[in-house]
């Protein structure tokens, strides 16, 4: 690996939807690794650390999806909708087979993208993650939409979500905040607009409907699912629903982790991911 992420430019490529797609790609060789974001984060919202270490020995490329940071156009309110803009950007990059590591609202993009293209996926991370339709997802808990889902984000309250109360836990999160915001050039921050359209996203995809949780089970690639032990957002609930769910997938539940669990366990984490997409 010749870059590391804190210092990958800031690329773009116009796609026929008239969308241009901002993106940061770093490592080489393998079958690229295709990383998908949370709610309102954008390029800078990986932790460095954990992108380095994903990439020593594959190409790994994260991406602004429509309407997102520095990417143009206006973000869509559905999975659905992500997950074909997504699509179009990896049709872009002439990416005709891929491994998907999509986070929290990334992880249903992830699983929409896995349905409507399988061809496309060759493996699938899905961190902090949940079924469409699963009974009691219908939005955030107050607290966590508060800490999370304001006009102006307060670092501290994001890390009440992403991480447990434990010093250990804090500390780790407050270390990769201070990687994430290390870089001379920065992304362009999210919109308003893009925290409403994927919380109304987030929302819809949690409207409760067992008939949708059929869904996955048409997953065909090999799936590996992860999650921390204490997600407020996403609770581990959902993620062994979800891996209970597809026919060909495995779970890792990490300790004193909340949301954030990626970066937090970032080196366990990686190699976890690396011992599962490097399986023949």
């Amino acid at each position: 690996m010749t870059q590391l992420y804190a210092q990958a430019p800031v690329k773009t490529v116009s796609v026929g939807n008239g969308i241009d797609y901002a993106y940061r790609e770093v490592g080489e060789g393998g079958v690229p690794l295709v990383l998908l974001m949370h709610f309102r984060g954008n390029l800078d919202y990986w932790d460095p650390a954990l992108v380095d270490a994903l990439a020593q020995d594959r190409r790994v490329i994260a991406f602004d999806n429509t309407g997102v940071g520095g990417s143009s156009g206006t973000t869509p309110g559905t999975v659905a909708q992500m997950a074909l803009d997504a699509v179009a950007f990896l049709d872009a990059l002439d990416l005709a087979r891929a491994d998907i590591l999509g986070f929290s609202l990334g992880s249903f993009v992830a699983q929409e993208i896995a349905l409507i293209r399988p061809s496309l996926v060759r493996r699938l991370v899905l961190a902090s993650a949940a079924p469409q339709g699963a009974p009691g997802m219908h939005g955030w808990a107050k607290w966590v939409i508060d800490s999370v889902g304001e006009p102006e984000v307060v670092p501290a309250k994001v890390l009440d979500v992403f991480y447990t109360r434990s010093p250990e836990s804090r500390s780790t999160g407050e270390k990769a905040f201070g990687r994430m915001f290390s870089r001379a050039e920065f992304d362009a921050p999210t919109t308003w607009q893009t925290r409403q359209a994927q919380y109304d996203a987030i929302t819809a995809w949690g409207i409760p409907n067992i008939a949708l949780l059929e869904r996955v089970a048409a997953i065909q690639a090999p799936v590996f699912v992860a999650n921390g032990d204490s997600d407020p957002m996403i609770l581990p609930r959902y993620s062994h629903l979800l891996a209970g769910l597809i026919p060909d997938a495995e779970i890792k539940i990490y300790p004193d982790a909340a949301h954030g669990f990626l970066f937090q366990h970032h080196e366990e984490f990686a190699a976890d991911v690396k011992d599962f997409l490097d399986r023949p």
